[in-house]
């Protein structure tokens, strides 16, 4: 082969390699480049009756103590029953039919134990949460100040049918468990738990729960990222209730072990 032979075959072999790049360069643009779908598991909550089966439960309007009008009760305790309906083994009436059984009962809100115990009856669950909005600032940063009542009836929610109840209160002043027990329940006109937050969302300890609270639950593509729950208030109070319903899930937990431990002294 002459060296203008080889010449032409070199330049040849350039060419096609060349090609060979353009080719596949469009190839590698599309699928390289495009990101990666990455899916976490978003956190979730598990009933404290879970040994005693699944218990049902209702949310009553919630009253608005925040000072402005522009908040929506009725959609923050739909939000609060949307939130409630993701904890296993806890069901929850829609609350269109809370509002149903309350006209049937010409109740126009729910302002007294008593109240709650009687729509409770008339719904035929086992618990039922009533509430407060006592903050409510949409602008940036976003507040929200909520406080919540749970009232139980029926074997599975009230605390005599664990074997007995302990006064938290009577654990400071009592020198021994001994007398920590009593035979009887916490009067009808008391919660079994109660939960309260205000939530700031300039507050950095908020904004790590919102991010935390977010994982699995906003495209990671998008610009805001998690920070689309302090960025729109339906979000934010999606957030709210979802950690208001955790609180008040440990605060059972919480009576029910006392339950256990008074049961386990007697």
């Amino acid at each position: 082969m002459t060296t203008e032979q080889r010449h032409v075959s070199f330049v040849s072999d350039l060419t096609l390699a060349g090609l060979s790049v353009l080719i596949c360069l469009p190839l590698v643009i599309l699928t390289g480049c495009q990101p990666k779908d990455r899916f976490a598991i978003p956190t979730t909550q598990t009933s404290p009756y879970r040994e005693r089966g699944e218990v049902v439960w209702a949310v009553a309007p919630l009253r608005n103590e925040s000072g402005t009008s522009v908040v929506d009760p009725m959609e923050v305790a739909d939000e609060l029953v949307n939130q409630l309906h993701e904890v296993r083994s806890i069901s929850v009436v829609p609350l269109n039919r809370t509002i149903a059984a309350m006209r049937t009962l010409g109740m126009a809100s729910v302002d007294s134990p008593a109240e709650a115990n009687r729509l409770a009856d008339a719904l035929g669950v086992d618990g039922i949460v009533v509430g407060t909005i006592t903050a409510w600032d949409p602008y940036d940063p976003p507040e929200i100040g909520m406080s919540l009542a749970l009232y139980g009836r029926g074997e599975v929610m009230q605390a005599d049918s664990w074997g007995g109840y302990i006064d938290p209160r009577g654990l400071q002043a009592s020198p021994t468990d001994y007398q920590l027990t009593s035979s009887s329940r916490p009067g009808v006109n008391e919660p079994l738990s109660s939960a309260s937050a205000y939530l700031d969302g300039a507050n950095h300890e908020v904004q790590m729960a919102v991010r935390a609270f977010a994982e699995g639950r906003h495209q990671e593509d998008t610009s805001l990222r998690w920070r689309v729950y302090l960025a729109s208030m339906p979000l934010f109070t999606r957030f709210t209730c979802n950690r208001l319903v955790a609180q008040l899930l440990d605060a059972e937990r919480l009576r029910l072990a006392q339950v256990t431990a008074s049961a386990t002294v007697r």
